[in-house]
């Protein structure tokens, strides 16, 4: 009997180990059938009895390995003696993992309000993070996307930004339009290679599965069976915001991150994010999490920076209101 079995969202290389050191762990413990790998399939040779007890086996190595992105020469061992690895029994009981990133490393919810964004996400369709830089709420988000595709819950992931930032314009940069907008995109980027090993990364890219594109690009669209998070959605205007959101199709899940103390459009009152704060508050199913200076996860001086920039607004707001009271009264007199 022969049987052919597809590696489906798997990188042979790092499925069968350097050398093919994995994949020949494996023939050596299935000695009774011939084991020959070819790319993303395995083709199994031997009596009918034999290679049931094999599938058997291998899909619970495919299945830890999709899950955890990790396999072993230690795990494989241990997987096909008990049908469980001691990676897994200790790694399913942390509540707070979201998903397993590359080499098995775990994707957490760190502070309590990304598990209030973990615990949002499984309630409601549409959520605004709102809050400082370094609070993990759009790592968080991806996290929760990856796991949705992982879980294949969804079929596509779509990551989106506004191409406005900090005063600059693409038009003086370098490039063609893909060169223009990469540095904008970058730290998307940056969060999926942490949680999906590169050559699936690229796959993910290339065939659509996973979408990185400025806003601009999403008008005209319907979004449906599709993780949706839109970044530094302070920097979008109120019409731009509104056609993001009417992108909602079926079976569609859309995160909104942004800060709203860095606005780089010319006029802050021009925030699209700002006015759908306001109008979309009280709307159901529409959750909206507030992140603070509590939930900043980066280096310990990031808190004492954004407190310093807090406290410099505040003073100066304090003084712009004194100002204005001394001209009020000016007029009067």
């Amino acid at each position: 009997m022969e049987k052919q079995i597809y590696l489906e969202g798997i990188d042979p290389l790092e499925f069968y180990g350097i050398n093919n050191v994995k994949i020949n762990l494996i023939k050596k413990l299935f000695p009774k059938i011939n084991i020959a790998a070819r790319g993303n399939s395995l083709f199994v040779q031997g009596e009918e009895k034999e290679i049931k007890q094999f599938e058997k086996k291998f899909a619970l190595l495919l299945n830890h390995f999709f899950q955890y992105n990790i396999l072993t020469e230690e795990i494989i061992l241990e997987i096909l003696a008990s049908g469980v690895s001691t990676f897994e029994e200790n790694g399913t009981s942390e509540k707070d993992i979201i998903v397993f990133g590359n080499s098995g490393k775990p994707i957490r919810a760190r502070t309590p309000n990304q598990r209030i964004l973990v615990e949002e996400s499984e309630e409601n369709d549409l959520i605004f993070a709102i809050g400082p830089a370094g609070t993990g709420k759009t790592y968080t988000a991806i996290g929760l996307a990856v796991k949705a595709l992982k879980n294949k819950q969804i079929k596509k992931i779509i990551l989106s930004r506004p191409a406005v930032e900090a005063g600059e314009n693409l038009g003086f940069l370098p490039g063609d339009l893909k060169e223009k907008i990469d540095p904008y995109l970058q730290p998307l980027y940056d969060a999926l290679q942490d949680m999906i090993p590169p050559k699936k990364l690229e796959e993910f890219m290339k065939d659509g599965t996973i979408q990185i594109a400025p806003l601009a690009f999403m008008r005209g669209r319907t979004l449906s069976n599709a993780f949706v998070i839109l970044d530094e959605a302070q920097n979008t205007t109120v019409n731009q915001l509104k056609m993001f959101l009417t992108r909602m199709g079926l079976n569609a899940k859309f995160i909104i991150t942004g800060d709203v103390t860095q606005i780089d459009l010319p006029r802050k009152s021009h925030s699209g994010l700002l006015h759908a704060l306001k109008i979309l508050r009280k709307i159901k199913s529409i959750s909206i999490i507030e992140f603070n200076k509590k939930d900043i996860v980066r280096h310990r001086l990031v808190r004492d920076i954004v407190d310093a920039y807090d406290k410099y607004s505040e003073e100066a707001e304090i003084k712009k209101e004194k100002v204005r009271a001394n001209r009020d009264k000016n007029k009067e007199k």
